[in-house]
């Protein structure tokens, strides 16, 4: 005899309403910030939906310095990597900062930023200031909301220090990953691949062109990253030789639009249930869409062989923006146009 179907209960999950939240509006977009957990961005509704992906195993919590990120921040939304992404050792060489440990996902989740907030001609503005804890550093982002509904996300890193500060930054928002999801990036760019799991792209590291990684016999291609394979999850990285990465979901595009001579790289992170850190939960279906500067993940890497990490001199200051847009979707005759 065969028992009813039971359903398992829903968990009940925190909200940014009880973390106190600020709310931007323009052009209909609507852009939703909980200062108290590191400046994340839960809510990002533009072009008539909302985009970013919400975990229903890791709930919405006040990040700790130094603890796993994956396992009590990947809650969804949108978040900073500043100084690493990956945690790791600042190797021995780097003059005062040799031999630091940086934590997962870096410093800015698991802080509290200061906040201000600006109505200017561009639109409503909150501006996050981060603090480093291991280096000497101050990182603003002012996230503006303008009038036509694009979101523009000015940064400024300033070293307050007397020596050069290693970086590499990544913005981290999630969205889910979904039969209709393509990606679109410039066709041609150098494509490396960081990480797989439950697939075979090669050696890690192995080097390749967008769309297409080889590997196990096969050529893959990652336009359409649910149709992949069955089940996986990599991490690529692509040097940016144009300043645009557009997320298609069905009939929608969001883009983001940077400069490539500073915003240089960007990482795309896919896990289709192939990878999860927890033993006892389903794997993921999401995928992250990152602008970056430098790659890998790990700080070290990016100063050692990927030779990519960025710097900024004692006293001085770098800056660089973000600008997403979204609009209907165009018919594409190739998936690597803009």
């Amino acid at each position: 005899m065969k028992l009813p179907f039971r359903a398992k209960p829903r968990k009940h999950f925190p909200t940014a309403a009880d973390f106190g939240y600020l709310e931007l509006r323009g052009g209909g977009t609507r852009v939703v910030l909980v200062p108290s957990l590191g400046g994340k961005i839960t809510e990002l509704f533009m072009g008539g939906r909302e985009w970013l992906w919400t975990s229903d195993v890791v709930p919405l919590a006040r990040g700790i310095d130094g603890t796993s990120y994956l396992e009590t921040g990947d809650s969804g939304g949108f978040d900073e990597c500043f100084p690493t992404v990956a945690s790791c050792r600042v190797p021995g060489w780097v003059r005062t900062f040799g031999g630091i440990e940086l934590p997962d996902h870096g410093e800015l989740w698991s802080q509290e930023p200061v906040l201000g907030v600006r109505t200017a001609a561009e639109g409503q503005c909150a501006v996050f200031t981060w603090r480093g804890a291991r280096f000497p550093y101050r990182l603003q982002r002012a996230v503006c909301v303008t009038p036509d509904g694009s979101v523009r996300m000015d940064y400024a890193l300033v070293n307050d220090g007397a020596e050069r500060i290693p970086f590499i930054w990544s913005a981290h928002p999630t969205f889910p990953l979904t039969p209709s999801t393509r990606v679109l990036l410039p066709g041609g760019a150098r494509l490396r691949v960081f990480a797989r799991h439950e697939i075979d792209l090669g050696e890690a590291r192995s080097e390749h062109r967008w769309p297409f990684v080889r590997g196990g016999g096969k050529v893959h291609e990652f336009v359409a990253p649910h149709d992949v394979a069955k089940r996986y999850a990599c991490k690529l990285f692509l040097d940016m030789p144009q300043g645009w990465a557009t997320l298609r979901e069905g009939d929608a595009e969001l883009t983001a639009t940077f400069d490539p001579g500073i915003v240089t790289h960007f990482g795309l992170w896919i896990n289709k249930r192939g990878w999860t850190p927890f033993r006892r939960e389903a794997p993921y279906l999401n995928l992250a869409f990152s602008p970056c500067i430098g790659a890998p993940d790990s700080l070290s890497d990016a100063l050692g062989d990927w030779k990519s990490a960025a710097w900024v001199d004692p006293g001085g200051e770098r800056s660089w923006s973000v600008t997403w847009t979204a609009r209907p979707a165009v018919p594409e005759e190739s998936g690597n146009s803009h």
